[in-house]
């Protein structure tokens, strides 16, 4: 928590407020927090209800429609509500963690604390990685979107390498607090831009994907047989649209009052599983099989740029938000303790700047090398986004949990043990088999006719 001076706690601990000349606040992870530096204090409960909505509502809805085709209706919404459901439990653990333990900035320090050392490391690599790998996806997503408004005016390759740059330029903005008006910009975006495409594959004669000749009918289903591959990709697709969780920790990390994280939790996860379902539904019934991944694809030709259009701030937020997480996760590892992390010393713009610009370019080669959106999406949710959405935040609870509640062993912390250990199994196994699918699903895609090469020229904006 932030210990502020006398002034701003008896006012109710606002942290973004000066109290006098120089010290602002010293808080557990950043230190003294003074006029002379970015304050790292300054996000309310709404900016974090945006700023969460926006680590999730963005890539990941746009292949829910396709999921669906996978799994089934019906079998795809349960599975969704059921991840959606152990995603909304580990996020408030988030919360009630970080209260917990103001000394903890993100999930490599939650790994210290669990598991020492190798938790430290393996747990903050995780979470980079992930970051990272969706910031790849976004820049890719930017690059399809460009492709789709210019119907295919450059080469691809150029497209990822200018979504590249606007990513580590804005992602270099040096607080979240900064972010969040770029967050309510983004989100609005994207959500008028799904809403714009629900509406058109309503009312059009066909998706742009379908047979342009002759009587369309969807050819939805209700349920499906999937092959394991197929299902267990699909399953990982939806880890992925909910796996801005552990990034939740940099938001209430920076909110001025942390106790206000579990209101914005329940609007931000009440909001985003309403969104998934309904679009998943509604263009999936529509579009059947010739559902387009991403999804902005499936309106007509006219439509289609619409959507793309109006979803683009959208697709440049979310590749700057996660481009800040994963940089700012190496910032603090590398100044955390010196006085350069909160002051506007040379060193600390030098490190910020290249750990944003080496974020940046790893997520460029990322989305150059694994041209393909959904089979990239399913594998970063399956091999990182499990691994730090289900796994950390179940052994988080026992850590708090076990050694007192094995005094007494009462119902409630029985169940919670079990909840626990079914968190940290079926995560395991998604993993496991989710990576499975994905690999499968990428090798498939580069085997079939008209497949995208890495760096490729060729338009990626058509793929279904």
């Amino acid at each position: 928590m932030l210990r502020n001076e006398k002034k701003v706690a008896e006012d109710g601990g606002e942290g973004g407020e000066f109290v006098d000349n120089q010290t602002v606040a010293t808080d557990a992870v950043f230190g003294e927090l003074t006029e002379e530096g970015p304050n790292y204090r300054a996000v309310g409960w709404k900016g974090a209800v945006v700023l969460m909505l926006k680590t999730q509502i963005g890539l990941g809805v746009l292949s829910i429609p396709e999921v669906f085709d996978v799994l089934g209706l019906i079998p795809g919404i349960l599975c969704l509500l059921a991840i959606g459901i152990c995603t909304s439990w580990s996020g408030w653990i988030v919360g009630v963690f970080k209260v917990r333990h103001p000394d903890v900035y993100g999930l490599d320090d939650v790994g210290r604390k669990i598991l020492g050392r190798f938790g430290y490391e393996s747990f903050g690599i995780a979470f980079a990685l992930f970051c990272i790998f969706v910031a790849g996806s976004g820049i890719l997503g930017i690059a399809t979107d460009l492709n789709a408004l210019s119907s295919h005016g450059a080469c691809t390759a150029i497209f990822v390498a200018v979504a590249a740059v606007v990513g580590f330029g804005l992602g270099s903005i040096q607080t979240l607090g900064r972010i969040s008006w770029l967050a309510w910009i983004g989100t609005f975006s994207i959500l008028i831009s799904i809403l714009i495409l629900t509406v058109s594959v309503g009312v059009q004669d066909r998706p742009s994907a379908a047979p342009q000749t002759g009587t369309f009918v969807s050819d939805y289903k209700l349920f499906a047989t999937p092959d394991a591959a197929s299902a267990f990709a699909a399953l990982s697709s939806i880890v992925f649209a909910y796996a801005g969780v552990p990034a939740y920790f940099n938001i209430v990390s920076e909110m001025r009052d942390p106790r206000d994280f579990t209101k914005s939790l329940i609007y931000c996860q009440t909001i985003m599983t309403a969104v998934y379902i309904a679009i998943g539904v509604v263009v999936y019934y529509y579009c059947g099989s010739y559902v387009a991944s991403p999804a902005l694809g499936s309106a007509g030709p006219l439509m289609k740029k619409v959507c793309y259009g109006i979803a683009l701030p959208g697709l440049l937020v979310s590749t700057t938000m996660y481009i800040h997480f994963a940089a700012k996760y190496f910032f603090i590892r590398f100044l955390r303790g010196t006085t350069h992390l909160a002051r506007n010393t040379k060193i600390h713009w030098m490190t910020w700047f290249g750990c944003t610009g080496s974020v940046a370019g790893i997520a460029y080669i990322i989305a150059s090398a694994i041209p393909v959106f959904g089979g990239l999406v399913s594998l970063v949710g399956a091999l990182l986004g499990t691994l730090i959405c289900f796994q950390p935040m179940g052994g988080m609870w026992l850590y708090d949990h076990w050694s007192k509640g094995k005094e007494r062993k009462s119902a409630k912390w029985l169940l919670m043990v079990f909840w626990c250990f079914f968190i940290i199994i079926s995560g395991t196994f998604l993993m496991i088999s989710g990576t499975y699918g994905s690999v499968v699903g990428i090798i498939d895609s580069y085997k079939a006719t008209g497949g995208s090469a890495a760096w490729s020229c060729a338009d990626n904006s058509n793929s279904s």
